[in-house]
Order: structure tokens, then sequence, then C-alpha cells
């Protein structure tokens, strides 16, 4: 059995990568972005440009600023709208107004096309 896995939201916007082995970690990224919405706790990306957050199951998320912005998932798998999933000590929820995880310390993110925050 495979410890990797990945998925997406609904709309594709948003893509996650995980493995299991050695303690959880997530990393996902938003594609399309609106201009202007990336805080300075994201490195201040560029509009145009994907933003990708690793998150652990201890310890701060973070986020990087990837490069132009690429094409939608296609993952088969989806996080439906309301889904909640765990991995591990990490719980992420998709919900319309945009997708969120969060660590056993309560650290995380939240990704939507207006804001993309760490905290």
């Amino acid at each position: 059995m495979a410890d990797g896995f990945g998925f997406r939201t609904p709309t594709g916007n948003i893509y996650c990568n995980g493995s299991l082995e050695g303690g959880a970690e997530l990393s996902c990224t938003i594609v399309n972005r609106e201009s202007g919405s990336s805080p300075a706790a994201i490195g201040g990306c560029p509009a145009g440009h994907e933003v990708s957050v690793d998150l652990g199951e201890r310890g701060p998320a973070r986020a990087t600023c990837g490069g132009p912005a690429g094409r939608l998932s296609v993952y088969s798998d989806v996080a439906s709208y309301g889904a909640t999933g765990t991995f591990g000590r990490i719980v992420c929820l998709s919900e319309q107004t945009g997708f969120s995880c969060r660590n056993a310390d309560g650290r995380g993110f939240f990704l939507s096309r207006r804001s993309q925050q760490v905290f």
C-alpha cells in the first residue's frame, strides 16, 4: 500500500499531495488567485503565480511562491464542499469559501481565490 496521496477541490484550483510515512505531511497549492490577494505571510507572491503551503503534524505552516499559474488539477479524488479529511494529526475542511487545514498545534492555512493565509 502506498503512503502517498493526492486530491483536489471541486474546481481543481486547489490541490494537495501528502504522505503518512513517518508522520503526516501535506502540501497544498492554489493555482489561480485574485490580484493583490497574497499577504506578506505568503511572501508577497505576485499575482499570476501559484502559492504552495506545506504543513506537518506539528509546527508552523510554510508558504512558498511558485511559478506562473499552471493548469487546474485533474486528480480523480475530490474533496467535496463540506467534506472534512483527517491525515494523521492534520484536519482539513473543504468549503465553497475556501480550503483550510490545521495541525495538532493549531497551526495551518486557509486558501481561496481571494485570500491565502498561514497561521
